[in-house]
């Protein structure tokens, strides 16, 4: 019979059966489809195919904000979108171009420094076909920040034009700097004000509400907390968010998130060539993937290094990544069409049985 393995909390399994077939070693568990099926009185088992872990984050501060950002909207000339350049397309909110309408909006694409030169070449054709303005950015060093606040007051001349022709005085450019939790506005704020207007750690959630800070004489940024989808858009790219730590570390399981990076690690290595250095990760751990799926490979290297404690390695494989000890590395290409883009619109359908669990 084929079976399909569903990740679930250890407080679900005690709560299916005795039965279970369930490995003791892990923050989750692997638990046979007709156990659960049992347990839950369904008819028929789930599809074939790993269920992703469920990432849920929303917090109320986020809600407000949004609904004050599409005001705030109206005030500003220019808006700058923020990008991880690891994942461009999970970090660009989907609804950024129906709330920007026809004003200037640059794309920064940050962490430029943690993503392989391939990749930036690829998403700057993409995003400039696209009608972006694109510039890279490493908030962090300030590499790219001249060059993007140039980019910006040149996009806001068209305002004091018109204000000219009125017979009014200019006024600074008013911009908007948006993006998902942790992507580095508030740092890029920070460069271009050259001292700590806003508050910047390396977390998400950090800034709590908008605030306009004084670049120049000739510029103001208006700050915003990250800001997610009302509806978490597709679990792979909730995943992809997780990974590079770009959504509260409340809103998932570290085990699950570092078992779907050992996946992905691999399976961008073999689809898009140049993306992923998998010699050097497996190097790293002294451990070869071979044929293991991305929990096998935890387990292993955590049985070889780390004693047997896969949360302790599953929190050290996620900081390695995001700090970039394992490389440049990039998750996403331009060049793939992503089934997920549909489930992001609610076009596709649910795993029957997904909504179930929940972390």
């Amino acid at each position: 019979m084929n079976t399909m393995l569903l990740f679930v909390s250890a407080g679900q399994v005690n709560a299916f059966s005795s039965n279970a077939r369930v490995g003791s070693r892990c923050g989750y568990r692997r638990v046979r489809p007709e156990v659960i099926a049992m347990a839950k009185g369904r008819d028929k088992l789930p599809e074939e195919g790993l269920v992703r872990p469920l990432i849920n984050w929303y917090p109320g501060h986020i809600a407000k904000a949004e609904k004050k950002l599409k005001e705030m909207l109206s005030v500003v000339d220019v808006v700058i979108e923020m990008r991880d350049c690891r994942i461009p397309r999970s970090t660009a909110h989907p609804l950024v171009e129906k709330w920007v309408g026809n004003k200037p909006c640059i794309v920064a694409m940050n962490r430029s420094d943690m993503a392989p030169e391939k990749a930036k070449v690829m998403w700057k054709r993409h995003l400039s076909d696209s009608g972006f303005s694109v510039f890279f950015t490493n908030a962090q060093k300030g590499e790219g920040v001249p060059q993007l606040r140039r980019a910006a007051l040149q996009a806001g001349t068209a305002m004091n034009e018109k204000r000219k022709k009125r017979g009014l005085l200019p006024r600074p450019v008013r911009c908007m700097v948006l993006g998902y939790p942790n992507v580095g506005k508030s740092a890029l704020i920070n460069r271009l004000v050259n001292k700590r207007a806003a508050k910047s750690e390396n977390r998400p959630g950090v800034t709590r509400g908008l605030q306009w800070v004084r670049i120049s004489s000739d510029i103001e940024l208006l700050d915003t907390p990250g800001i997610i989808p009302m509806k978490l858009v597709s679990q792979l790219t909730a995943s992809r968010l997780a990974v590079c730590d770009d959504i509260g570390e409340a809103s998932y399981d570290n085990q699950l998130v570092a078992a779907f990076l050992a996946e992905e690690l691999r399976s961008v290595s073999t689809r898009i060539n140049g993306f992923v250095d998998m010699e050097r990760i497996e190097n790293r751990y002294g451990v070869q993937f071979g044929e293991m799926a991305g929990d096998e490979y935890l387990f292993a290297v955590a049985d070889k290094s780390f004693a047997s404690d896969t949360e302790r390695f599953a929190r050290r494989f996620l900081t390695d990544f995001r700090s970039g000890l394992l490389g440049e590395l990039a998750l996403e290409s331009p060049d793939e069409r992503e089934t997920e883009e549909k489930d992001a619109l609610g076009e596709e359908k649910r795993v029957p049985g997904a909504e179930d669990f929940s972390f």
